[in-house]
């Protein structure tokens, strides 16, 4: 570590290179300079059809008909859930 640390002490005390005078002035240039881009209301306007499309399909069909199931209630007289029955055979 004494190594790094007498690079950083020695980057420290150079003299600041006359290349980063105006970088942020170039940089703000460059920025401004270049076009803004941006998606058309056409690529918006098909992404929020398609996605309508799939949620309006999608709700349309169901996978499979639903179902009542019966109820497994761990308090019930006959359940397989109920504490008595689960302790049968247990010692």
């Amino acid at each position: 570590m004494d190594d790094l640390d007498a690079v950083l002490t020695k980057m420290a005390h150079a003299p600041v290179p006359a290349s980063f005078d105006a970088m942020e002035a170039r940089v703000l240039a460059r920025i401004a300079a270049r076009p803004a881009t941006r998606a058309g209301l056409g690529i918006g306007a098909m992404t929020i059809a398609a996605a309508l499309v799939i949620g309006v399909v999608g709700a349309g069909f169901p996978a499979r008909e639903a179902g009542a199931v019966s109820a497994l209630s761990p308090l019930g007289p006959m359940s397989s859930l109920a504490p008595s029955t689960l302790l049968v055979g247990a010692p």
